[in-house]
């Protein structure tokens, strides 16, 4: 009679979905001694973790389940991927957003950035008139799965701090020089 499948969960990096990569699962499971009686026993895999691996899917390890009864074939180990949290990325199925903080001059006049993102450096444009919360999307740069998903920078403008006599300076002249009101669209 075959043995039981066993399910459990592993939790990776990021990284690791991006990149693929060989953990170490260490699980407690039944076996059968020369009675038949059954014991717990600690159990070490090498698992090989596939580039492109999503949260929530199963590994299928053949063989890694409860022992079967009279002889018969062990059952399987099914891992479900979970991903560790990562404050600099949320993921959502195969696509991966981040924030991006740019400074005020880099959105209102436009540049080219470098942005660290799990799959190495990339340069991007910020388009000139980008304001906080603007998308920029980096086709097929998400988790690298069967269909690849999408990377989305979320631009956030910080503001230098007024910490020195000419950083005020500069804002004084910003305010008094920039017809600008930030509430106009809200009626203020």
């Amino acid at each position: 009679m075959p043995g039981e499948d066993i399910h459990a969960a592993i939790s990776i990096d990021l990284r690791d979905a991006y990149q693929g990569a060989t953990r170490t699962v260490s699980l407690r499971v039944p076996q059968h001694d020369a009675q038949g009686r059954t014991t717990m026993q600690d159990k070490t895999l090498s698992v090989n973790i596939p580039k492109g691996v999503t949260p929530g899917q199963q590994l299928r390890m053949r063989g890694q389940g409860h022992p079967g009864f009279g002889g018969g074939p062990a059952g399987d180990l099914y891992l479900e991927i979970q991903l560790n949290p990562d404050p600099r990325y949320r993921v959502e199925g195969t696509h991966v957003y981040q924030d991006v903080p740019v400074a005020p001059w880099e959105a209102a006049l436009g540049a080219s950035i470098s942005v660290p993102t799990p799959s190495g450096t990339v340069e991007v444009t910020v388009p000139p008139g980008s304001q906080s919360g603007r998308k920029l999307r980096l086709k097929g740069r998400g988790i690298p799965a069967r269909t690849p998903g999408d990377l989305y920078l979320m631009l956030n403008v910080v503001l230098p701090p007024a910490t020195s006599d000419r950083a005020r300076e500069l804002y004084e002249a910003m305010a008094r020089d920039l017809a600008f009101n930030p509430r106009e669209r809200i009626g203020a």
